[in-house]
This record gives C-alpha cells, structure tokens and sequence, in this order.
C-alpha cells in the first residue's frame, strides 16, 4: 500500500511523515492554506531520506513552472490537477524519465470517461480520485461515496490511489471498499490547517499497513 503524507509546510512534519513509515510526502505549489514557495521545499527535501518520494502538487501551472519546481526543489514526482496542458504529461515524461506522475481526477457523474481518458495516457504512473467543493479542488477534509466508486476501482486497470477526508479512523474502511492502490492524505492528519500530528500521522499510516495486509490475507484464504 503506498502512503502518501501531503501538504506538508515544514521539515518537522515531512520527517514525521518519513519517520512513520510513508512512501511519500506532498508540497502544495497551488493556492491554498497550505501552499508552499520552491524557496521552502528546496529547504526541507534535502533532508529527506532518499527513499522517500517528494511529490509536488500542481493545478494550472505552466509547463516551464513545472519543470523549473522539480528540478529546484529536487521533486521526484507530480500531482497535476486541472489546467496544466493536454501534452504536460507526455512532456514531463520526456523530460524526466523517472519521475512519479499522477493525475487528479475528482469524483462525479463523469468519472468513467476521466478514467478511460487517464488509461489512454501512457505517461501517468497512477489517478488519484479526490472529493472537492465549489472552491477547493483539494484538501476538502470531506470523504467522496466509497460504495459508488468501488466499481470504478475495480474495473480500472490503472494504479488508483484514494484521497479526500481520509484519516486514521477511516483509511482502514476506505481501502477494504475501494482495494486502491494507494492512499493520500492531508487534512486528516493535522492539527491545525498546515500543521501535522505527528501521532495522527503514524496511526494513519499503520492503519493502512494492517489495512492492506489484511486484504492480501482474504486473497490468499479466497484462492
């Protein structure tokens, strides 16, 4: 199961991040409470272990803010909302072989055709499926209709991460619905906006371990 500790805006949270175990941690380049400069993240990212994916989150920003972000900042992959270009992906792709590239696609009515035209793009590693509201396209805090896109999980052949009004209580109930590839998490996991709990963010983080084990137990018992 990879975990994803986003939004963070300082070296103490990313580290409690790396510190409970997550695969990744996120940089909100976008308008937000929890928005980040490169000045910022080019200060914490060299103080992470390698192993840990540093991801920035991106919504309609332009191809060369894009490349100017991962390179400044040491980014090793890209979370692009909306409004970033058709081709940026393909583009980032050529440019950085081995970055981490996902796609946000948010759940409504049209999610079927967002996933075919995601499964059509060679480029992108994994879809995360976020909620959002008339204002926010991120970091909602508020949890989308799990039993009405399990469907959508299944049938993907894509890697699927969830997000979106995630947090320790309730990961564990999200990926037994859903059976996503990874998780994501922000507001779930802090104690005030653009603050981390540290123990929130280990509980989260444990809780989608045994979570996933769990899964892979009931496929064993079901073969």
């Amino acid at each position: 199961m990879w975990v994803k500790i986003c939004a963070n805006t300082s070296l103490e949270d990313a580290l409690a991040a790396a510190e409970a175990g997550a695969d990744a941690v996120g940089f909100v380049f976008a308008e937000s409470v929890r928005r980040v400069t490169p000045a910022q993240v080019r200060a914490i990212t060299p103080h992470l272990p390698a192993s840990v994916e540093k991801i920035g989150v991106f919504v309609d920003a332009q191809f060369d803010d894009l490349t100017a972000a991962i390179k400044e900042c040491g980014l090793t992959g890209v979370q692009l909302h909306s409004g970033c270009g058709v081709d940026a992906t393909t583009r980032l792709r050529e440019r950085f072989a081995a970055l981490r590239i996902l796609r946000v696609i948010h759940f409504q009515n049209g999610l079927e055709r967002e996933l075919r035209e995601a499964q059509a793009d060679e480029a992108i590693d994994a879809v995360l499926v976020d909620s959002r509201t008339a204002n926010l396209l991120g970091g909602t805090g508020l949890r989308f209709d799990w039993q009405a896109a399990r469907g959508s999980f299944a049938g993907s052949q894509l890697r699927m991460v969830v997000a979106g009004g995630l947090n320790p209580a309730n990961v564990g109930e999200a990926i037994a619905a859903l059976r996503p590839w990874g998780v994501d998490v922000a507001s779930g996991v802090e104690a005030s906006p653009g603050k981390k709990d540290a123990a929130k963010i280990k509980a989260f983080a444990e809780s989608a371990r045994i979570a996933a084990r769990k899964l892979k137990l009931d496929a064993a018992i079901e073969v």
